[in-house]
């Protein structure tokens, strides 16, 4: 005879329910890159050159990955003629990288996509039921940020 099955604390349950969460918003990136023929990585570095100021490097330390990571990337995208280099006119040692037409046409499928997505699933939720939830899972950020801050392992400095 077995014992009777533990109830799952409410905090919990709001853990599994955002891991779930996470889980399909990882799968739904990856079938939208994978829709306009790209990699997540390639999405998103598409997408910062499509910006303004694109930086490789500053962009490898926001998304913490190598800078030779990024340089890997923005090859595949130069090779697949997405984004095309030109040297800085202020600095000759920077590059400048633009979106293609190519470039621009995928970026667009996968916007186009997501925002059929966002239609289809978040547009037919009620709007005060969104608000509620934007305002939860903003205050629930800050306070999982401050707590990962808090204790973050100090940086040993060679």
């Amino acid at each position: 005879m077995g014992s009777p099955p533990v109830q799952e604390s409410p905090a919990h349950r709001a853990i599994a329910s955002l891991q779930r969460l996470a889980e399909a918003f990882a799968e739904r990136r990856g079938q939208l890159a994978a829709a306009a023929g790209l990699t997540e990585t390639q999405w998103r570095v598409l997408d910062e050159v499509g910006g303004e100021g694109f930086l490789p490097s500053m962009f490898a330390r926001q998304r913490a990955v190598t800078a030779a990571a990024i340089s890997r990337t923005l090859r595949q995208l130069l090779e697949r003629e997405l984004v095309q280099a030109t040297i800085g006119a202020d600095d000759g040692r920077q590059r400048v990288y633009r979106l293609t037409a190519k470039g621009r046409r995928a970026l667009k499928r996968v916007h186009d996509a997501r925002e059929a997505a966002v239609d289809e699933v978040w547009a037919t939720l009620p709007r005060a039921e969104l608000e509620a939830f934007s305002a939860f899972s903003e205050g629930l950020a800050e306070r999982l940020e401050a707590y990962a801050e808090r204790h973050r392992e100090p940086r040993h400095r060679p």
